[in-house]
């Protein structure tokens, strides 16, 4: 990438994770459509597990042809896609086909199955029956879409480490030399990225910048600075940047791609909403942290970023999973529900195609990389200081 890319994470607004199964190409190619002509030129859209591969021996080829439309309504309005395999954790929730579901409690995240919630934890992904399943999945994926148009990367996976932590570094290269693997058997052309996120700089889990470098062309990065303990507020757009510094050192360089951040807004008509004001900004305020946090991120030599996410969630569907719990998940969007844009969508315009900065050297950073997960959330923290404290 030689432009900064600027884009969404999608979800349709009617039907948020349920797009697979409720799938309205129409109202899909409005969206894109809307997103292009605000100035996004990528969007990120996910492969629900369970849509995808209901059986652990085959691909639907039904989502498979699904996830081609989407392909050809990406490249008919102009933007460019990153389909996220595996997916897995999303929006508070563990989304998992009951073939891949453990024995285990559920440790911390919901797990849903059939739209189910069901208090079990994914089965160990590192297991040859589940490393071979989702082997199969991307490279029924990859022989969808390799070579389509709208194909700008392959991402192995949302936070992943919110669904399944392996038990050992080596765990996690083999599962990730497998999952790159396969995808570049059949698409040895297109780069592949995994979605990382600060969680995996605040703990060891084992699949980390460094261990994603080694299979990924450029590396990605989460941030809200809502979830921070440590940030300086909710609107502390200095966090992102400073996150994606850490992982191109903690990587060795790699590029990095800013590909999530957003700010929940405050909607009047959602009776729930009182319960989390404290995540919720006005929208001005989310148009302000919107457009500081893109200058910041552009100025830090990211390849881009995408903001999460494309739209409010219509109230028809809040209480299903997620939205019935995670009340702030309604209200990320830069449109809002009905399709009218808040004002952070006019920043989009602003940043989509303007060339990239070359990222400032790391010379702040008095830590040897290999001592970083020692003491990985107190690192994070020292080094964020020194990050403050430059010139």
């Amino acid at each position: 990438m030689t432009r900064f890319a600027v884009g969404v994470n999608y979800w349709p607004a009617a039907t948020a994770m349920r797009m697979w199964r409720r799938f309205d190409a129409g109202a899909i190619e409005a969206d894109f459509r809307r997103c292009a002509g605000a100035g996004c030129d990528t969007i990120r859209i996910f492969l629900l597990w369970e849509d995808f591969q209901p059986d652990p021996a085959s691909v639907d080829e039904r989502a498979l042809a699904k996830l081609r439309t989407v392909a050809d309504i990406a490249a008919k309005t102009g933007v460019g896609l990153v389909p996220t395999l595996f997916t897995g954790h999303m929006s508070g929730v563990n989304w998992c086909p009951p073939w891949a579901l453990g024995a285990e409690r559920a440790p911390r995240f919901r797990t849903v199955t059939g739209d189910t919630p069901v208090d079990r934890a994914t089965r160990d992904w590192a297991e040859p029956a589940v490393l071979e399943a989702q082997a199969l999945l991307a490279r029924e994926a990859a022989r969808a879409l390799g070579g389509h148009a709208a194909l700008r990367m392959w991402d192995l996976g949302n936070e992943n480490s919110n669904c399944w932590i392996p038990a050992s570094r080596d765990d996690g290269r083999r599962w990730l030399a497998t999952m790159a693997g396969a995808l570049r058997s059949v698409d040895p052309v297109t780069p592949i990225t995994i979605g990382l996120h600060a969680e995996d700089l605040e703990e060891d889990r084992r699949i980390g910048p460094a261990e994603a470098a080694e299979v990924s062309d450029v590396l990605c990065m989460h941030g809200y600075p809502m979830y921070l303990r440590w940030a300086d507020g909710r609107d502390d757009h200095r966090v992102l940047p400073f996150l994606a510094a850490v992982t191109r050192w903690l990587g060795h360089g790699k590029d990095v791609l800013f590909e999530e951040f957003g700010a929940p807004t405050r909607d009047p008509d959602d009776p729930e909403a009182a319960a989390v004001a404290d995540m919720l900004l006005d929208e001005a305020a989310a148009a302000d942290y919107t457009a500081r946090a893109l200058r910041a991120l552009a100025g830090a030599g990211c390849t881009g970023a995408l903001l999460w996410c494309y739209a409010d969630y219509a109230p028809a569907i809040w209480t299903e999973p997620p939205l019935d719990a995670a009340v702030h998940e309604r209200h990320f969007g830069l449109w809002r529900a009905d399709g009218s844009p808040k004002p952070a969508a006019g920043e989009l315009s602003r940043w989509g195609g303007s060339e990239r900065s070359i990222a400032r050297d790391d010379a702040w950073i008095e830590l040897r990389r290999e001592d970083f997960y020692l003491t990985p959330r107190s690192n994070l923290v020292a080094l964020y200081e020194a990050y403050r404290a430059r010139p």
